[in-house]
Order: C-alpha cells, then sequence, then structure tokens
C-alpha cells in the first residue's frame, strides 16, 4: 500500500445505531456544542470527504464556520475551508448542490470508470473528476488524494463509505457521537453495513476517550498505530 493521509472518520447515531429515521425529514443527532467540535476537526483537515448519497440527500455545504478557524487558515495560506471530495458509482449529482456552489475550496469528483467521461462533460467545470476505478477503489482513491497534498483527511459518511474505508483498513481514528434516541426503524441507516472488519471478537478497537457534550456522548477509537491523542 502507497502513503495514504490520516484520516478520520466522523459520525453521529443514534443509541440503536442508525444514521437517519428512515424517512423524508433529516434526523437531528447533534447539538450546538458538538457541531462547534466537528467544525475545529474540519478546520484541522485538508480535504473533507462524503459518499455522492450524502450529498444527495443532505445537501451539506462541508465549509469551516467559525470566523476565527477560517482565518486562521489563512494565515497559514490555506483557503478558509478544506478541499471537498465525493466518490459517486453513478455520477447522479445535482450541479446546483451546495458541494458545488459553495466555498472556494477545491472540489473532487472520484467517479466509477464506466461514467468517467459523462461526468467530466457534466461537472468538469466545477470540480475536479478523477477516474476512481470499477467499482471507485477507496485505497487508490486514499492514496491519490494524498499525492495531491492532503495529509489530513476527515470522512463524514455515509454509511456506505464508512464501511468502505472501515473494511479496508484504512481509518486512523474514529470519532464516534452518540445521541440520547432511538429510531427503531429497521428500514433506516445504519451506522454501516454488512462486511468484514478488521476490528472483532479477535481484535477489540482501541477506545481512547471519552467525552460528554451536553446530551451527547462522544467516543474516540484508535484504529491504527497512527493515531494521535494531540489533535481534535
Amino acid at each position: 500500500m502507497g502513503e495514504r493521509p490520516y484520516t478520520v472518520l466522523s459520525c453521529g447515531t443514534s443509541i440503536d445505531g442508525y444514521l437517519d429515521n428512515g424517512g423524508d425529514q433529516r434526523l437531528v443527532l447533534s447539538n450546538e456544542a458538538d457541531l462547534d467540535r466537528v467544525d475545529a476537526v474540519r478546520a484541522s483537515c485538508d480535504a473533507i470527504l462524503v459518499g455522492a448519497a450524502t450529498v444527495r440527500n443532505d445537501n451539506p455545504r462541508l465549509l469551516v464556520r467559525d470566523h476565527a478557524r477560517r482565518q486562521e487558515r489563512v494565515g497559514r495560506g490555506l483557503k478558509p475551508s478544506p478541499m471537498k471530495v465525493t466518490v459517486t458509482s453513478r455520477a447522479e449529482l445535482d450541479d446546483e448542490a451546495q458541494f458545488f456552489t459553495t466555498g472556494d475550496c477545491a472540489k473532487l469528483i472520484y467517479c466509477a470508470s464506466p461514467l468517467f467521461e459523462q461526468a467530466t462533460l457534466r461537472f468538469g467545470q466545477r470540480s475536479t473528476v478523477i477516474d476512481g476505478g470499477d467499482p471507485v477503489d477507496m485505497t487508490c482513491v486514499s492514496e491519490d488524494l494524498y499525492r495531491r497534498g492532503v495529509r489530513r483527511l476527515m470522512v463524514e459518511g455515509g454509511g456506505t463509505v464508512l464501511t468502505q474505508f472501515l473494511t479496508e483498513d484504512l481509518a486512523d481514528e474514529l470519532q464516534l457521537v452518540i445521541a440520547p434516541l432511538f429510531v427503531g426503524n429497521s428500514g433506516a441507516h445504519r451506522f454501516v453495513g454488512d462486511g468484514t472488519f478488521p476490528w472483532n471478537p479477535g481484535r477489540r478497537a482501541i477506545l481512547a476517550d471519552v467525552q460528554r457534550i451536553e446530551d451527547v456522548v462522544l467516543l474516540r477509537y484508535a484504529l491504527s498505530e497512527r493515531f494521535s491523542m494531540g489533535r481534535c
């Protein structure tokens, strides 16, 4: 394996492990204090990656919100917000999504090979489209991001992307926030899907830190020898 960025997975779930409630209305899992913590993590990274389904369903801006953090990045010669990255197997993205229209940071799309030319024609004016393989290979994505100067990567979901990073052993740290509620709907999306994970009854993940943030709890897991408690 080639060099890859230090990779932080960031996720919030219900007590019973769901990312959403299976309905049309977005499920609020975090609180303002935790959102500010996430903002600090974003500001510390070179790129933020989400799956295409997250772009379609949540329409996230993926920007650093706090003015002081944006200014601190600019003072270091960086853009106010990290590079935005998404991966897609179908190239079914709205070219007016906030992924494309907000922020002056670079935007990268890793697209499955069969749709690379189509995606380039559609999104090439607003982003850099990259052939990610067929299917998109997250190891190759990680190594390519490193070659493009990304040394610290934040992965914010959704469940398919988180599962891929975990099963392919590409994560150094998991920041998992548990919200004080149940969903109770098997049709909703879970934190991860089926797969063979490196952490199992024979190899337990290391719980490095626990933090109460008002009514949610943050669990930080060290998933590699590169884990650093000194960073957000």
